[in-house]
């Protein structure tokens, strides 16, 4: 970052620390990442931002969807190549399929499958808002919840394979086993597990809605953050390993560092847990913090107040590694693409950084926000 552009970012840092009462990081010598490039979210109009973490494919190619119910693709150096016109607001972050296929839901009650080229696939109808990710499991079933209580398992041609009939609304995002079980919480306070038949498993209660989605680890264990401030872990049969009480809101999503430690974000703090359920440190901040994090091996990368993308050790302790400035605080979970760049939502911007140092996603069966760059929502025994 040249003198000028840096002195413009302190410069507006300072300004928000004033206004909101914030606390800038305090990043020592720790180098600083490159912002690459941003894309602004159709105009500069209120309204046109996103809640989506992107989705990258394994060319490179970056899909989002925001607000304004525009949906995305642009190449690697930030240039548009096409849009898709949904009929209301996306919140569902996208998933893409081996074939190239993307999926993703919106609160036009639908749920999209579009080709790479950005062509309608089909449409399925929901009776609800679609705002969970959808997962897509390896026979290519793609699942999703709604805001109809509904969870939908539906078939690579669009039709549907089943459905189950939760006790509340779904915007859990789901996870999908190695086994193919599929897991995911619901704002009746119940954490769900369905075989891929759509059977009915077991279910595990909460005290309060989870909104989350949870995490799976390489001996099958469930990791997932509730609003009663818990962060959960259970076996594959829905026994309680334990909880660790963090506080936090609950609203986002643990993700594993490459030592097993649990990482994520909420209520005004981030942390680390350790896979024993021992909170290893807390960072505090002076804002509501609930984007999850991504790991990266050796480190994991956090969003801070003030604009600010923090890489801290995975092990807990030492320097921070790195820090990058962003456009705006982060509204989604950054994603690290397998070229090693970061995309990350900024308000009304997707924006691509450049760590100073080269980066792999953690050797971790859930290094990052639905598993993996693609969003597939399935774990990864093969890391």
């Amino acid at each position: 970052m040249n003198s000028s552009k840096k002195a413009r970012w302190v410069a507006v840092l300072s300004l928000a620390a004033w206004v909101f009462g914030r606390s800038t990081v305090q990043a020592g010598n720790a180098p600083e990442g490159t912002n690459l490039w941003t894309f602004l979210f159709g105009s500069a109009l209120p309204g046109n931002y996103s809640l989506c973490t992107p989705a990258v494919g394994p060319d490179g190619t970056v899909y989002i969807g925001a607000f304004d119910g525009q949906f995305h693709a642009l190449t690697p150096g930030g240039k548009e190549v096409w849009r898709f016109y949904a009929d209301n607001e996306i919140k569902s972050s996208p998933a893409i399929a081996d074939d190239g296929t993307i999926y993703f839901g919106s609160r036009d009650h639908q749920f999209y499958a579009l080709t790479p080229a950005g062509k309608l696939k089909w449409k399925f109808a929901t009776d609800g808002w679609v705002d969970s990710s959808p997962a897509i499991a390896a026979d290519g079933t793609i699942c999703f919840g709604s805001w109809d209580k509904t969870f939908y398992a539906v078939k690579p041609d669009g039709t549907l394979k089943w459905k189950f009939a939760a006790g509340g609304v779904i915007d859990s995002s789901p996870a999908v086993a190695a086994d193919g079980t599929i897991y995911f919480g619901c704002h009746n306070k119940q954490f769900y597990a369905i075989d891929p038949n759509g059977k009915f498993l077991w279910s595990f209660q909460t005290g309060a809605e989870i909104t989350s989605s949870p995490a799976i680890g390489e001996d099958g264990s469930i990791y997932f953050n509730s609003t009663d401030g818990n962060l959960y872990r259970l076996k594959p049969d829905g026994t309680e390993i334990w909880r660790c009480r963090t506080g936090s809101g609950g609203d986002g999503s643990p993700v594993l560092a490459d030592n097993g430690n649990i990482c994520l974000a909420g209520g005004y703090a981030d942390f680390m847990v350790s896979p024993a359920g021992q909170i290893i440190w807390t960072f505090r901040c002076g804002s509501w913090m609930d984007v999850a994090p991504m790991a990266a091996q050796g480190i994991v990368c956090f969003s801070m107040p003030a604009f600010h993308l923090l890489a801290r050790p995975s092990s807990g302790g030492g320097a921070d590694a790195w820090t990058a400035l962003v456009i705006d605080n982060l509204d989604s979970p950054p994603v690290l693409s397998d070229q090693g760049q970061i995309f990350c939502s900024c308000g009304r911007y997707l924006q691509a950084v450049q760590p100073p140092v080269a980066l792999q996603p953690a050797k971790s069966p859930w290094p990052m926000f639905r598993a993996n760059a693609r969003h597939t929502g399935r774990v990864n025994l093969n890391y």
